[in-house]
């Protein structure tokens, strides 16, 4: 026994100062130990004479597991040893045998002892109750007049009964449902009225001596309330008893609050809806209105908050659902009752869950929607529905500062109140339908009240009324958004005309500018606005915030509000890019890049909004000339003298100039975006000439700089912006660019390098033909060079950065080749320079269209076959176009592509995609069909249908729906075909 204790003392050593192997041999034999028949008697015997906690713990854990696990082959003298023990220790009474002082009584343990021993006999219950152990409650109730450990260890049982096995907060097994079924009912019909008996006299008799034993039965009765008879609780002893423990102000506030949880239990009880306003009405619960208001912040505020909500829930729930109008009008009088109680508790307390709250105030106010107009009491709850949703929404000013520098415990709580805020956001649009006025009218207030508030709240009340009006505006529609007058109106203009003190704070700034983005609807039609609007963004509001996350954010808003103004934004060009010309100049000074600016695109949304502003053709052709030399020409010197500098290695900072430059041709490609194809290469050239220019000077950047990534990555994105602005004026620049772009490239250059053929193709086609013919050749040489032969590896260690490289460079080649495949440009494929890389091309499409894991993949290698097959099968003078093609496409691609693959079982049939992929094989052998006839017909049918076993009939069945017209009846011939071909088979065809 001795070595027991030391093994178990080692086993759960934290400390590590124990070698690992002398733990590892200490479990060893412990483990050995849990084996033995006599294992039962050993833990019990340590539980009588160990004082280690560790001990216990471990001998308790066995005897659970030995229950819990080895039950049904124990022998009936071992259940009974072990009931008779467990029951003993948990009584408080020395086991039978056992008169030595020394012994140890688990119950004089601490509290995780007592509940692992509560555990172990829930076990014996949840197998012996009460078909073989019918009288252990009852056997208890007696014991409970040996005073407070005993009754502390019921309660501790009937806790641990709850959580194993009752309670439904759990997920349940079904077995464990079934005999938490049969344990209720055997409770209910013997001993639940004498156990709510004992509850009722422990509290009554202890209630001052040992509130705390008090408060531990009321916490367990609570958890019963739900499925016993309620009229055990709710009668002329117990709630009286209750209701006197809450409003006693001399006792323990957890005894008062545990009082309360059982009131709770009582009131959300499932019940008859009836009976529910019945009971309701009986418990005069007005009695606890008052104690909110006596300590807001005390626990016991707190419960009693939650037990307001859960009445005023249930009388909701009963207002909606009876069906006598006597009755409704009960609930409601005694809703109105409880509701300013609730409102108070919202706003002032600690509430265990507000989202209880705001699900019932949320079901309130749904009970208004279809009342118009609404009652001066109705209106009153609404305004304080608001008051609360403004309430809980207000930052707390503790974390002022570090919200608005935005350091780990800013970042923390902003994300704690953005979640938090949602659903108070969600019930505020719900108010918002139910009473626009008084809601536009609630917010109209707020704002000025906030911003007449003393400085130290001044922040957070004027943050709050901003983030009300912001999150109303989603639940006006655009038809009310643009009406020009009324209280939106006002309320719109004194958002535009206010000036806030704490405009300098980050957050206020920051809603502040959502919110006028998000009424611009409404300006749009008020042109008398505009002004202001601008003045919003432009000043130290906006775009010239002294905080760099303000700005930038403000820069984005801005080119948002451009977008949605366009036109009325003409009159006042000048004035805005006056106003933003100290912006646009920290692009155009050199060196002039914070580091906290380095890189980032964020700066770059200004010049997209000079370029929406700018672009428009409503602007004169001199002044838009003018105006965008102004940008180019500047951006593009400081371009030069970069490379120029770069070129003659001065000393300076390389990672400098290359962050520069990058912040120039994103200001450039944003700049470009607000200028379209026919404005710059038909009505106006003049600005298509500008943006060529500039075009010839960025593609510098990659002579100079031909191996930094980030500048050939920025290069590429303007090569597609000009792509889209020039159209096929672009063509002169793409040799010279498209050549120092496939120089240097890395596998995940090459994909953005694919990207950009695909989208030259698919905006020019065929016109493409000779550039394509150009550089094919090094693009397949370079791609193929690099592509294992052999699939990618799978399994642990397989996903590494390189592969994944390597993966999605074989996606865009995929797509690259269905491009060229299905734009008329297939004969890009046998030019004299790229006919080399034709066999494995056709190697790859084949293993592809046959096994990959991707069936979309599939599908595309499938289709690019189809096509190939169209365009390069058309025999002139009885030549084949592509020698051994056909006869490719017969004997292998046919067969193992359109048979062998989709016999194979993991091709299934039941997924969308495989279908789709599915009728793409079906179609390719009706177009092989076209093309070839029965050469295609005999080898197929009479090569491949026999490997697979096909019977001769079905064969003759499916030549008679090939040879037909309807695809659909081939389809679906063919794939009851396949599927009956699996059925005869035991494996699966491998590909050959």
């Amino acid at each position: 026994m001795e070595d027991l204790e030391k093994a178990i003392l080692i086993s759960f050593d934290e400390s590590g100062r124990v070698e690992s192997a002398l733990k590892l041999q200490a479990v060893g034999f412990i483990d050995k130990i849990k084996e033995s028949p006599l294992i039962c008697s050993i833990c019990v015997e340590r539980l009588c004479f160990s004082k280690l906690v560790q001990v216990q713990f471990w001998c308790l854990q066995c005897l659970h597991d030995v229950i819990r696990v080895r039950y049904s082959s124990m022998s009936l003298d071992e259940k009974g040893f072990v009931r008779k023990s467990v029951f003993s220790m948990a009584c408080f009474e020395r086991l039978e045998g056992v008169d030595d002082e020394s012994s140890v009584r688990v119950l004089e343990g601490p509290p995780f002892i007592k509940n692992k021993l509560a555990q172990v006999l829930v076990t014996l219950i949840y197998f012996e109750y009460p078909l073989i152990w019918s009288s252990v409650f009852v056997d208890y109730l007696p014991h409970l007049g040996k005073g407070a450990p005993v009754i502390d260890m019921f309660c501790r049982i009937l806790n641990a009964l709850d959580d194993e096995l009752i309670s439904l907060d759990y997920t349940r097994t079904q077995d464990e449902l079934v005999v938490a079924t049969r344990v209720k009912d055997a409770m209910r019909q013997q001993c639940v009225a004498q156990i709510v008996r004992a509850w009722y006299n422990i509290v009554s008799l202890y209630r001052n001596s040992d509130p705390d034993l008090c408060s531990s039965v009321l916490d367990s009765m609570r958890r019963y309330i739900s499925w016993i008879d309620i009229g055990l609780i709710v009668n002329d002893a117990f709630i009286p008893l209750l209701f006197e423990l809450i409003l006693v102000k001399g006792l323990p506030e957890q005894l008062r609050g545990s009082a309360a949880g059982c009131v709770l239990a009582v009131v959300s009880k499932r019940m008859d809806l009836q009976a529910k306003l019945s009971l309701l009405q009986n418990l005069k619960i007005s009695r606890v209105f008052g104690l909110v208001a006596e300590d807001s912040d005390s626990e016991l505020a707190s419960k009693i908050a939650t037990l307001l909500t859960g009445y005023a829930t249930e009388l909701l729930e009963c207002s909606k659902k009876l069906n006598s109008e006597d009755l409704k009008q009960t609930s409601m009088e005694l809703l109105d009752e409880v509701l300013p109680s609730v409102f108070f508790v919202t706003q002032n307390c600690e509430v265990d869950n507000a989202f209880s709250i705001v699900q019932f105030l949320l079901g309130f106010v749904a009970t208004m929607k279809s009342l118009s107009p609404l009652t001066e009491k109705q209106l009153l709850h609404v305004g304080q529905i608001l008051e609360v949703i403004r309430t809980q929404i207000c930052y707390d000013p503790i974390y002022r500062n570090n919200l608005d520098v935005l350091d780990k415990i800013g970042r923390e709580e902003e994300g704690r109140m953005v979640e938090f805020r949602k659903d108070f956001f969600v019930l505020l649009r719900s108010v918002g339908r139910v009473a626009p006025d008084v809601t536009q009218m609630f917010i109209r207030n707020s704002l000025g009240n906030a911003v007449a508030s003393s400085s130290d709240r001044n922040v957070e009340e004027v943050e709050a009324a901003l983030s009300l009006f912001y999150a109303f505006g989603e639940s006006i529609n655009d038809e009310v958004m643009r009406v020009g007058n009324g209280p939106l109106g006002q309320l719109v203009l004194m958002l535009l005309s206010t000036t806030f003190a704490c405009h300098s704070n980050r957050l206020v700034a920051l809603v502040y500018l959502e919110t006028v983005t998000r009424y611009m609807k409404f300006v749009q039609v008020n042109d008398q606005y505009l002004h202001l609007v601008l003045a919003a963004f432009l000043d130290e509001r906006g775009i010239h915030h002294p905080n760099i996350n303000v700005s930038r954010r403000a820069s984005y808003l801005f080119m948002r509000v451009v977008k949605s103004l366009k036109a009325k934004l003409v009159p006042f060009i000048e004035n805005i890019l006056q106003n933003l010309q100290d912006t646009v100049a920290q692009f155009t000074r050199m060196n002039s890049m914070s580091k906290e600016l380095s890189g980032s695109e964020d700066g770059s949304h200004i010049f997209e909004a000079i370029g929406l502003l700018i672009g428009m053709e409503d602007v004169p052709p001199e002044k838009q000339s003018e105006y965008l030399s102004s940008l180019l020409t500047p951006l593009c010197q400081q371009v030069e003298v970069l490379l120029i500098n770069a070129e003659v290695q001065n000393g300076e900072d390389p990672v400098a100039k290359i962050a520069n430059i990058q912040q120039i041709i994103m200001a450039i490609n944003a700049l470009s975006k607000g200028f379209s194809e026919r404005l710059v290469t038909a009505s106006r050239p003049a600005i298509g000439l500008m943006f060529k220019q500039t075009l010839d000077v960025l593609l510098q950047i990659l002579v100079v700089f031909p191996k930094i990534e980030p500048l050939r990555t920025k290069v590429t994105s303007f090569i597609h912006r000009m792509v889209d602005t020039l159209g096929a004026s672009v063509f002169p620049y793409l040799p010279k660019a498209l050549e120092q772009l496939l120089a240097e490239s890395e596998p995940r250059e090459l994909v953005g390098f694919l990207v950009l053929i695909n989208q030259l193709i698919c905006k020019f086609n065929t016109l493409v033909r000779d550039i394509l013919e150009e550089i094919y050749p090094a693009v397949a040489g370079r791609i193929f060079n690099i592509l294992p032969r052999d699939p990618f590896p799978s399994g642990p260690g397989s996903s590494t950065e390189e592969i994944r490289e390597l993966q999605e460079l074989q996606r865009t080649l995929y797509t690259f080749l269905h491009v060229i495949a299905t734009h008329d440009l297939s004969s890009v494929f046998l030019s004299p320079r790229s006919r080399g890389y034709l066999d494995p091309m056709m190697q790859l499409l084949l293993r592809t269209a046959c096994g990959h894991k991707d069936t979309l993949v599939r599908k595309a290698c499938v289709q690019i076959f189809i096509r190939l097959i169209k365009d390069w099968c058309t025999r002139s003078y009885g030549e084949e176009m592509v020698p051994g093609f056909q006869s490719f496409i017969i004997e292998v691609f046919a067969t193992n592509c359109c048979l062998y693959s989709v016999l194979d079982r993991s091709f299934e049939f039941r997924d969308a995609n495989t279908l789709v992929l599915f009728g793409e094989i079906v179609l390719a052998q009706k177009i092989m069909y076209e093309k070839f006839g029965n050469e295609f017909l005999i080898h197929f049918v009479s090569k491949g249908f026999p490997a697979a076993h096909c019977p001769q009939d079905l064969a003759e069945e499916y030549c008679q729906k090939l040879q037909g017209s309807d695809i659909k009846a081939l389809k679906s011939f063919y794939q009851s075909l396949i599927e009956s071909l699996r059925h005869q088979q035991n494996g699966s065809l491998v590909f050959r």
